[in-house]
Order: C-alpha cells, then sequence, then structure tokens
C-alpha cells in the first residue's frame, strides 16, 4: 500500500536544499518579501472542535500595489496526509504569488485523529466563505477566488466546493487548480485498502463505504463545477496517478477542453517548486485564472 501524503521529513530535507543558496537569491527572496504584506493568524472559524485545542486560523498575503478593479485571490491549503502539515511551511508560497500581484490566503485546518475529513472539509468551505465575505478588505476581486491545494489539501480544496453538504456555490469559485492531489477517489482506493489505524486512516475516513463515496470529490463532478486545471507528476505515488486520471476522466465529460501538465517530478517536489519565485508554474497558474475570470466570462 502506498501512502499518499506530505511527510515533514521530505519537507525538512527540501527546504534544507532550498535554502542552502546564493546570495543572490536570498536577495531574490527579500525582493519579494518586499513587494508584499502578511497578515498572520486570521481565525476564520470562532469555535474550536472536539480535541482541537485552538480555533483554526488563516494568513494573507497581499500585493503591495493592486489595481482598483482588486486583485485576484488563490486560496492555497496544505498537505500532509489529513494528519500533519502547517500553513507556516508555506509562507514564501504565499509571497511568491502575492509578488506577482495574486492576493493568497493559506489556512490551517483540524487534523486526524482529531477530526475526520467531514470535519476538515466543512474549515475549508467555511475558509472560502470567510474569504467571500472579507477578502474586499484586503483589495480582492470576490469574483476572483481560486482554490489549490497539493496531495491532501488538494483533495479538501475539491470536496469543499464541489459536495453540495458543504453549502459552497459553485458560482463563487472561479476555478479548482488541484496540485498531485490525492483522495480524488478515495471509495476506489479504501475498497482497495481498506483503512486501519496506520497513519489514523481509520479515524480520517471511518470504516463505512458510504463515508469513502461521500468523501470523493469525483462523485460530484457535473456541469457546475468549476473550471479544474490538474497538475500530475509523474513520479508520485501509484495511488495519485490512478486517482487523477479517473478524475480527469470524469472532469472531461464536462470540461473537454481541461488541461492536464504532469511533470516528471515525485509527490513532494510537486509543491516545493512553488518555494522558488522563478517557477513556470506560476504562469501557468495565472494564465489559468486570467482565463477563468468573472470579469471576462461576464462580457
Amino acid at each position: 500500500m502506498d501512502t499518499i501524503f506530505l511527510n515533514s521529513i521530505f519537507v525538512k530535507k527540501y527546504m534544507m536544499r532550498l535554502f542552502k543558496i546564493p546570495t543572490v537569491l536570498i536577495s531574490v527572496f527579500l525582493i519579494t518579501s518586499c513587494a508584499s504584506k502578511k497578515t498572520t493568524n486570521i481565525v476564520y472559524q470562532s469555535t474550536t472542535v472536539e480535541n482541537a485545542s485552538t480555533a483554526p486560523k488563516l494568513n494573507i498575503f497581499v500585493p503591495r500595489k493592486v489595481n482598483k478593479a482588486g486583485a485576484k485571490v488563490l486560496i492555497f491549503v496544505h498537505g500532509g496526509n489529513w494528519n500533519s502539515g502547517r500553513k507556516e511551511t508555506y509562507n514564501v508560497l504565499g509571497r511568491n504569488f502575492a509578488r506577482r500581484g495574486i492576493i493568497t490566503v493559506i489556512p490551517d485546518y483540524t487534523l486526524s485523529p482529531a477530526v475526520n475529513y467531514d470535519v476538515m472539509a466543512q474549515q475549508i468551505a467555511t475558509v472560502i466563505e470567510w474569504t467571500k465575505k472579507n477578502i474586499g478588505q484586503y483589495n480582492g476581486n470576490t469574483n476572483q477566488i481560486f482554490v489549490t491545494g497539493h496531495s491532501a489539501g488538494g483533495h479538501l480544496g475539491a470536496l469543499a466546493v464541489m459536495n453540495p453538504k458543504y453549502g459552497v456555490q459553485p458560482t463563487s469559485v472561479a476555478g479548482i487548480i488541484l496540485n498531485d492531489a490525492a483522495g480524488l477517489d478515495m471509495k476506489n482506493y479504501l475498497e482497495k485498502y481498506p483503512p486501519t489505524n496506520q497513519d489514523d486512516y481509520l479515524a480520517t475516513w471511518t470504516s463505512d463505504p458510504e463515508q469513502w463515496k461521500a468523501a470523493s470529490p469525483i462523485y460530484y463532478v457535473n456541469a457546475q463545477t468549476p473550471p479544474v486545471l490538474l497538475y500530475v507528476g509523474t513520479k508520485t505515488y501509484p495511488s495519485i496517478i490512478e486517482g487523477s486520471q479517473r478524475f480527469e476522466k470524469a472532469i472531461k465529460a464536462f470540461q473537454p477542453e481541461m488541461q492536464t501538465i504532469r511533470l516528471n517530478k515525485k509527490h513532494v517536489p510537486m509543491v516545493v517548486q512553488f518555494f522558488k519565485p522563478w517557477s513556470a508554474r506560476f504562469e501557468e497558474m495565472i494564465g489559468f485564472m486570467n482565463e477563468n475570470s468573472k470579469e471576462r466570462l461576464s462580457k
């Protein structure tokens, strides 16, 4: 059974490699920092859940300069196998997008085994609604909100938008960008590998096959699904490759022009690449956002 998660050991290894860089690149990082303003630990859900010590919070990265129409907004949901990860790991990602004029919202969410996937997805839905209501205070355009995530974060972002039980109106999200997302067809995966206590999967998914289906974004694909951009690593975990293929086929029935970008990378480098300000992924994603902006579509 392959494990579909962002392991903190791997993150530390890649972060150590990343920051062993020449002085000129440190200067680039400082310039990036100066190009944005960071607001930290905003409580987006006032109540805590059982077994959680604090209310979940989010960070916002705002460009120093925003035009009168307001900036596009990207909500990034971190991965970590549903039982690990923290928003602070991705500060550089937030700053790199803000440097390019994109307001970036990076939330935490309560992790397993304290809660299951359903509570996590509801929290991400709350993040989306909070952003819709409040991002105008940060000069964000409420008609141009996009959702992205890596690994477990891709699953939670897609599920929060696509499963109607979470209350997010599909028209309130301009697009979904999935980066090596895990769990897009969790039902198919768990039927082959029933959950155990390993990696807290029993706590995350329960032993109920109906819950596995409810947790799978693939079963909510329809004509109202926001436009999707899909990234998949060719060296990633087999379960992610298979789940992405199944999801891609389902989406293309409604979005035949949907783009899938396959990269010669393993799972962790698929997100670590966003720590590098020169990554081609920024222009690809912003291009997708420009193509699917609500203002463009309404003209």
